[in-house]
């Protein structure tokens, strides 16, 4: 079980370079798609779901390690009025969850959004706007290093 959760770990912190930088790239071409007053572009449709499922990928990793294999979760189960007056509990049982779930909920309601769009406009503004949403969501859920609740950018080095 150790060795699984160590791997699976290590995955989902070098998974969440491929969702930001996929994030990034479909939000630099709605950006400019809409600048450019261009056309919607298979590209386009590419990066928004790359963007998507690399994130759907990544929650569901995670929630087998919120669920299945975390200590860190597994004690703040034992005791919740403890783990909400403790902030590092707190951020990793309910916080860091929550946020993933409104980005992964965010990016898929654009890409419905997106798909439903009668124009190119309106497409670039829906992932501009859900998946710019998405990925801020998903920044501010990460505990990057020097806050409290704080990880090392590149795991297993």
């Amino acid at each position: 079980m150790a060795v699984m959760y160590t791997a699976l770990l290590v995955l989902h912190s070098w998974l969440r370079w491929v969702v930001i930088f996929s994030g990034v790239a479909a939000l630099g071409g709605a950006v400019g798609g809409l600048t450019a007053r261009r056309a919607w572009l298979p590209v386009d449709n590419l990066r928004s779901l790359i963007f998507t499922i690399s994130l759907d990928v990544q929650v569901l990793i995670g929630l087998l390690l919120y669920g299945v294999l975390s200590p860190v979760t597994q004690s703040g189960f034992a005791d919740m009025g403890l783990t909400m007056r403790d902030s590092v509990l707190r951020f990793f049982v309910v916080e860091h969850l929550f946020g993933m779930l409104v980005a992964l909920v965010l990016a898929h309601v654009g890409r419905v959004r997106l798909r439903k769009a009668s124009d190119a406009t309106r497409r670039h503004k829906s992932v501009l706007v859900f998946l710019g949403l998405a990925l801020a969501v998903l920044l501010l859920s990460i505990p990057w290093p020097g806050m409290p609740t704080g990880r090392v950018l590149f795991r297993g080095f």
